[in-house]
């Protein structure tokens, strides 16, 4: 394993420092206004689409994505740089943000959920390891075999999808209290980035 890369101390400091801030300083912010909300939501801000992502909702919630972040996103920032690394991370978090919303409100008709998390931006970056590396392999909890990126990351990817529609009305009322489709959102904004990067030969040199 890599060692902590610079751009992602720093996202991970200021994660920490947002929830830090949100659950355990009584500093004046509506922190609900940070929080990702529906578009058709009056309390929805065009600055969500950014602030949801250093949000979490719990003390679980900021450590799988900040274990994750130090994991993953320190070995792709060792390859490509802290520019590149930052506009990858950055665009995955804003297009879970877009598709979270988007199936939400437009397929499913709902305009009152909120989305917090890094998640969406970590889908992003594991879809991205598993581009570059796809043949390490990676633990799962109680498996006691490593399962190889290129089987692994679909895999969840699709659990995601399979549970983010069975939480809404195709199949049953209620929901799971994630949301599954920012997960799935990250995770295709980093296929479709990583596709055009494969596909134009990608000049590592013009970003740093």
């Amino acid at each position: 394993m890599d060692r902590m890369t610079d751009t992602v101390k720093h996202l991970i400091i200021v994660n920490v420092i947002f929830f830090i801030a949100q659950f355990f300083l009584n500093i004046g912010i509506d922190f609900n206004l940070l929080t990702l909300h529906s578009f058709a939501s009056p309390k929805f801000i065009w600055y969500q689409m950014i602030t949801h992502f250093f949000m979490h909702g719990g003390i679980t919630h900021i450590a799988f994505n900040m274990y994750a972040l130090y994991s993953f996103g320190s070995t792709l920032e060792h390859f490509w740089g802290s520019k590149r690394f930052l506009f990858f991370y950055i665009s995955c978090g804003l297009g879970a943000a877009l598709i979270n919303n988007l199936v939400n409100q437009y397929f499913l008709g709902d305009v009152l959920s909120t989305a917090v998390g890094a998640s969406g931006a970590i889908y992003g970056l594991l879809v991205a390891f598993g581009f570059m590396f796809p043949e390490v392999g990676l633990a799962i909890i109680f498996i006691p075999i490593p399962v190889k990126a290129k089987y692994f990351i679909p895999g969840i990817i699709a659990i995601d999808l399979f549970l983010g529609l069975q939480g809404n009305s195709l199949f049953g009322a209620g929901g799971t209290g994630i949301a599954h489709f920012a997960h799935i959102g990250g995770a295709l904004t980093g296929f479709i980035i990583m596709w055009l990067w494969r596909n134009s030969k990608f000049n590592h040199t013009q970003w740093n």
